[in-house]
């Protein structure tokens, strides 16, 4: 293990600290990572300053409302559409002789502030979409608060090929976990890593008893509040199999010594056990401003970033093996994630248009993973290594996007018939 490649999330390395307040870019700041990243910010102006924001472009007030409370030089919208509507709101909120910010626009500017001046770059943008801001921030050589996981995953080679030791920090409340866990040892000392899964709305249900959820049933996450993909992707466990490629490629351990364990309180985010048969657990009440502080703050710990446990109350925390059977996402992450190349890419894209299908009733929720399955399972042989391109990805996308919806369309009809 010791002569296998660095890893891509160190804790032991920094990338570029400074002391005194960080500029920081947020991209996807109307998201909830995004909106939770401001309060932060927000609570901690002597450590923070937010020079740009990206959004998608659907709600533009609050665009503009962050806008003007962190006084940014640029805000930017991927649909040049909202520019009008993101003008007028900003007319709203700025008082006279106030100066409002640039507007960015277009499919590109993301990408292109998560390239301008600042410390680091917080990557909340949802999906494969969020793959050429990372590449971005990373040849600009911004640190990187990465919570996009699906960039990473879709292009895993070629963020690997720009990334230098320490400069991508992980977000996601598991991998954060991870990455604050293996500070306490040395790498060549771990034994496994151990992803924890709330389980879902579903936890406990057989693939028979799942078969008629609705989508309300499955945006009811009984414990994160978040948007409907990753929401739906937690019912399905799919964004646990997307969290095992991304630790495999963030802490270069092979997938046969990641595992994971379903653990219904979320309190613990995950595990690292070490050689010596010791387990390091790092635990908060669930709360994505911890590991948001971790991003933008790494090595320095920003207090009271959230809740802590009040250990005068008793509680309990269980822990329960995974369901293979009713829920095979993770498996089927395995596999393309061992496949490497652009099946991952396939992976994600065709989930990403399955669940579309699910929450517009299209597709039962079954049938999310049974057509992912199908769909991987029609790749052929991947773009694998050096010689993978963002293009290679793309045009791997594309063909899962049209292949689900093609596969997922004749499910319906027949299930219909």
């Amino acid at each position: 293990m010791s002569d296998s490649p660095a890893p891509l999330a160190d804790p032991h390395l920094v990338f570029d600290a400074v002391e005194g307040r960080r500029d920081l870019v947020i991209l996807g700041s109307t998201g909830s990572i995004g909106t939770q990243a401001i309060d932060l910010v927000l609570r901690n102006p002597d450590r923070f300053r937010v020079t740009a924001l990206s959004a998608a472009g659907g709600r533009v007030a609050l665009l503009a409302e962050q806008a003007r409370r962190l006084r940014v030089r640029t805000v930017a919208v991927a649909s040049p559409d909202a520019v009008p509507a993101l003008r007028e709101a900003l007319r709203t909120v700025y008082g006279a002789g106030e100066q409002p910010p640039e507007i960015l626009a277009g499919p590109d500017a993301a990408t292109q502030l998560a390239g301008s001046d600042c410390h680091t770059v917080l990557n909340g943008i949802t999906g494969s979409i969020g793959l050429a801001p990372t590449l971005a921030a990373l040849k600009a050589g911004r640190t990187l608060a990465l919570a996009n996981k699906e960039s990473l995953i879709v292009g895993g080679p070629l963020v690997k090929a720009l990334a230098a030791p320490g400069q991508i920090i992980p977000v996601d409340s598991e991998h954060a976990a991870l990455f604050q866990a293996l500070a306490a040892g040395k790498r060549a000392d771990v034994r496994r890593l151990v992803v924890t899964a709330s389980g879902g709305p579903f936890r406990g249900r057989t693939r028979s008893e799942l078969a008629d959820v609705t989508r309300e049933q499955a945006l009811n996450h009984p414990t994160w509040a978040m948007g409907p993909v990753i929401t739906v992707n937690s019912a399905t466990l799919v964004n646990k199999g997307l969290e095992v490629i991304e630790a495999h490629l963030l802490y270069d351990i092979p997938f046969d010594r990641i595992e994971v364990v379903v653990h219904p309180q979320s309190y613990v985010h995950s595990m690292v056990e070490f050689t010596d048969g010791s387990t390091l657990a790092q635990a908060t009440p669930p709360d994505m401003r911890g590991p948001i502080a971790i991003g933008l703050g790494w090595p320095q710990r920003v207090p009271d970033a959230a809740p802590a446990f009040d250990w005068t109350k008793a509680s309990a925390w269980e822990f329960f093996p995974l369901d293979t059977e009713a829920f095979p996402s993770v498996g089927l992450a395995r596999h393309v994630g061992t496949l490497g190349g652009t099946a991952p890419a396939v992976f994600n894209a065709a989930n990403e248009e399955c669940v579309d299908a699910f929450l517009d009733g299209r597709l039962a929720f079954n049938g999310i993973m049974d057509t992912v399955t199908a769909v991987v399972s029609e790749h052929g042989t991947p773009a694998t290594g050096t010689s993978l391109t963002v293009a290679d990805v793309l045009e791997a996308e594309a063909w899962a996007r049209t292949r689900a919806r093609e596969l997922s369309a004749k499910a319906t009809a027949e299930a219909r018939a």
